[in-house]
């Protein structure tokens, strides 16, 4: 977002102008999040999410470097080296709790970023680009923790590991190669726990590139906000520092408080005991179950329980394990292409009384269903319930959103952002305003 009224980054003395002359760092970053960036003045609190998501991505990459540190990537010492850190390394414990958590929190800021996004349609025209490098960060996201979820050596870590891995043997013709390669053998081993340590390192450098090309992306058009209208005049933007640096500032201490609560108090509430037992090929643990982030898609994997069959005869066109691991892998994907299914030309959930009930009455408690039921016993009633929920989760956005987009008769939008902040005034209206964006009629006020 450029516009004349933003301020330019101009050097104040020999060396920064040397500096930006050879290496324009300190321009970017002005331009980035400095006073260059002019940024909507009424973005809520839904917006600070975004930077929590970078400050958690910065501090996994911190802890698990140092936890690299003392980490061997061996099955026969993986499980001790964890103890060994916890009880043996100078603040060990906390290192470890903390990256742990940190997977977790990093998740539910992910989740609200996204929720916010699908609420205020920050999918739709001119950013597009920027949903669709923020569902692939996403599923670089979901890879790394499952990864991450392994290192442990526990038993979750093994049978997670085992059935996950063991759903690539359902694509047809290739599965069970691609299985055999990717566990490095027929079942979770050595070789499993070094491919995944290697990935589980590196990935989240890849996913901090792609967060790059993410803000970069965003600063193309600007930020979204919650009217969904765009920057029409000067006074509708404020800028990104001082206002929201401050504002993100004090709400990542605020959240910051939950997280070092959770770390010192309570580490393992967001874990499964089963974990602090070693892994055991020969034990499997009654109730197989993913990390609580993966649980809606978990959910949707065991819903399918029947083989999809030709009618009326016993000729399989796709077994139930396919089935399921094409649904989890859709329920994500479908995200790619909510640009072109929501087709109204109103962004934001405020100004759409139709799609708000189904947001607010059909996709959230959907998504809470599949949160719980992803944690349930493989048994009824939760078996049927998932299936319920799947069947809406992909309705609402296959089915009920592009319907809604035609049929719905959104509410009047103000004239401007200033407008949605400060009320109607006829003289704000045309204020700074360019003469060719300024309504017909209109004369701009005089400057004082």
């Amino acid at each position: 977002m450029s516009f004349a009224w933003a301020k330019n980054y101009e050097p104040k003395n020999a060396f920064t102008q040397w500096m930006d002359e050879k290496l324009p760092l300190p321009r970017l970053v002005y331009n980035a999040v400095g006073a260059g960036y002019p940024v909507p003045r009424n973005l809520n609190y839904m917006w600070n999410f975004g930077v929590l998501a970078g400050f958690f991505l910065m501090f996994q990459i911190v802890t698990g470097i140092v936890l690299a540190m003392h980490y061997a990537a061996n099955t026969e010492v993986a499980f001790s080296q964890i103890e060994h850190i916890m009880r043996n390394v100078n603040y060990g414990w906390m290192f470890k709790n903390a990256h742990a958590n940190g997977a977790s929190f990093f998740f539910i800021v992910i989740y609200l970023h996204i929720f916010r996004g699908f609420y205020f349609s920050s999918y739709k025209a001119p950013r597009e680009m920027i949903w669709l490098l923020g569902v692939v960060i996403f599923l670089l996201m979901m890879a790394t923790a499952f990864m991450g979820y392994v290192l442990p050596w526990g038993q979750m870590s093994f049978w997670g590991a085992k059935v996950i891995t063991g759903l690539f043997g359902a694509i047809p013709f290739v599965g069970d190669t691609l299985q055999t390669w990717l566990v490095g053998g027929f079942a979770p081993n050595n070789a499993t726990l070094n491919r995944f340590f290697s990935l589980h390192f590196l990935l989240p450098f890849v996913i901090a590139g792609v967060v790059i090309l993410h803000i970069w992306a965003l600063h193309i058009p600007g930020s979204s906000n919650p009217t969904g209208i765009e920057v029409k005049q000067e006074s509708d933007t404020v800028p990104f520092h001082p206002y929201y640096t401050a504002k993100d500032g004090w709400f990542l201490g605020l959240f910051l408080i939950f997280f070092a609560f959770v770390v010192f108090f309570a580490p393992y509430a967001l874990g499964h005991p089963d974990n602090w037992i070693e892994a055991s090929p020969l034990s499997t643990p009654a109730h197989i179950v993913p990390e609580w982030y993966f649980y809606p898609f978990y959910a949707i994997l065991r819903a399918f329980t029947g083989d999809l069959t030709i009618p009326f005869t016993d000729i399989i066109l796709i077994e139930a394990k396919l089935l399921g691991v094409i649904a989890m892998f859709a329920a994500i994907l479908v995200w790619f292409f909510l640009p072109w299914l929501d087709k109204s030309p109103v962004r934001s959930g405020n100004y759409r009384p139709l799609f708000k009930k189904f947001f607010w009455f059909g996709l959230i408690p959907c998504m809470a269903a599949l949160f719980y039921l992803g944690g349930a016993t493989p048994e009824e009633p939760f078996i049927m319930m998932s299936q319920i929920a799947t069947a809406y989760y992909f309705m609402h956005f296959l089915v009920i959103l592009p319907i809604i987009s035609q049929i719905e008769v959104p509410k009047p939008l103000p004239y401007s952002i200033t407008e949605s902040v400060l009320g109607k005034d006829d003289g704000a209206a045309t204020k700074d305003v360019p003469p060719a964006a300024a309504p017909a009629g209109a004369m701009p006020e005089p400057a004082e």
